[in-house]
């Protein structure tokens, strides 16, 4: 597999050895020892999660407050924009964000470390997501980063996303103290 840096260190695309004839394909979607040693993912994942989305939707940007959940996530069927944002106070990259296309074309992997805000919007007709966590869900600490504050400039694909009532409340990254 290839692994590919982001402005972000610990933030990395991943993109899997592909085997492929006329009957179709073969990949690996996660094996520890190899993402131990290339990806320094020293985690057990303890959830596998599966989400289908309408063209539009976007999702995020999500973290849980208390036991923070490192995701490494991928698209099976359709195309989403993939975003991760460094809301690590004490970290040097605080605020920066870093996105990649993943589809099922492209096969590409994304992990996001425990600690980042982390969100998607579907380009395709419709998108099924699917990822790995590394702590359990927990709807009592979960908050939103507002999925276009200015002070973070992600450059999305979109200008008018499908958001949840719950992503339409979401905090600015200036207000994220809050929570910490």
């Amino acid at each position: 597999m290839l692994v590919h840096n982001t402005r972000i260190p610990d933030v990395k695309i991943i993109e899997p050895k592909v085997f492929g004839d006329h009957r179709g394909f073969f990949l690996e979607t996660f094996e520890k020892r190899r993402y131990q040693q290339m990806l320094n993912i020293d985690f057990d994942f303890v959830q596998d999660n599966h989400s289908r989305s309408s063209q539009n939707v976007l999702r995020g940007l999500h973290f849980q407050t208390k036991n923070p959940q490192g995701k490494l996530v991928r698209v099976v069927r359709g195309e989403v924009f993939d975003v991760a944002v460094d809301i690590r106070k004490e970290s040097p990259t605080y605020g920066q964000w870093a996105g990649v296309i993943l589809s099922e074309e492209n096969k590409k992997q994304f992990w996001v470390p425990p600690g980042l805000a982390h969100g998607f919007v579907v380009l395709s007709e419709f998108a099924d997501f699917e990822y790995k966590c590394t702590d359990y869900y927990n709807p009592q600490f979960e908050a939103s980063l507002l999925w276009n504050d200015p002070d973070v400039g992600i450059e999305w694909p979109v200008s008018s996303p499908i958001l949840s009532e719950k992503d339409k409340m979401a905090k600015k990254l200036a207000d994220l103290d809050e929570f910490f």
